[in-house]
């Protein structure tokens, strides 16, 4: 996009309730030119603006070669989440981006992929998925890890179970409180460790609470995971999305313009660490 500031108009194409409080819409432009030209890598955001409300960072969970559809899933928390949750088909928004830094693939071709998540972490790392799933032959084993705090929060259950069929794909499923009929493991994702086979030359993708993925970052070094092998997709507040208003600052970097994935060397001494 010409101007990083600007949004532009896309349509809500489809709503699909995820669970009682994580939605996902399907965005397309209105500009028919502007949908052409838009691209993005896995890992980027998008700033969603709600007209009269304001606007959210939001990650992008499509896969980067759909050119008809921009998919963002999202968990109704503020005022203006709640607000995009009283949208259906045909709403008008506004939208720029994408911004920020995406997951490392071209690194990461050749070797096994472990993809970390927590909470609604899953989202960024949707798209990786599905990079990786429609260029096979580019990666080693792909190993998908899920955590979250109760099982009612799990989303695309279906998805895990599809992915899970596919050949050199393993799945594993952590929730912290399990309820009745939970196929999963309970505990911190940290559990799924014991069970999931991968070669600690592989290279980690985890996004989710920052705590979780501390004691993840900690117990992947302790079996020999490589730091620099280590990526991490950090949270913090994003209001301009170009590193202006500095709300986003986590030390030296801003993480809407410098991340918002990180190698662990670079944000190792400030990971857990508060007011950064």
């Amino acid at each position: 996009m010409s101007d990083p500031c600007l949004p532009h108009e896309v349509e809500v194409l489809e709503r699909i309730q995820e669970s009682p409080t994580i939605f996902t819409l399907r965005l397309a432009f209105t500009d028919p030119e502007m949908q052409a030209r838009y691209r993005f890598q896995p890992g980027q955001f998008n700033m969603v603006y709600l007209y009269g409300v304001g606007e959210v960072p939001i990650s992008i969970v499509s896969d980067p070669e759909d050119e008809h559809l921009i998919d963002h899933t999202i968990r109704a928390v503020g005022r203006v989440t709640q607000g995009l949750a009283r949208l259906g088909k045909g709403a008008r928004l506004g939208l720029r981006g994408p911004y920020g830094r995406g997951w490392p693939l071209k690194r990461a071709e050749g070797r096994d992929i472990v993809l970390l998540t927590g909470g609604l972490g899953c989202a960024p790392a949707v798209s990786v998925i599905h990079y990786i799933l429609r260029r096979r032959e580019r990666f080693g084993q792909l190993t998908i890890l899920q955590g979250v705090k109760h099982t009612d929060d799990l989303i695309w259950r279906d998805q895990y179970e599809a992915w899970s069929r596919l050949p050199d794909v393993q799945v594993g499923l952590a929730a912290d409180v399990g309820s009745p009929g939970w196929f999963g493991q309970v505990g911190p994702v940290t559990v799924l460790f014991d069970r999931a086979q991968f070669d600690p030359g592989a290279l980690v993708m985890m996004c989710g609470p920052e705590p979780m993925m501390r004691a993840a970052v900690q117990e992947l070094l302790r079996r020999g995971v490589a730091g620099e092998d280590l990526w991490l997709s950090m949270e913090r507040s994003m209001h301009c999305a170009v590193g202006h208003c500095g709300h986003c600052q986590l030390g030296g970097n801003f993480v809407c313009r410098d991340g918002p994935v990180f190698p662990y060397p670079e944000i190792q001494a400030l990971l857990g660490e508060r007011g950064f």
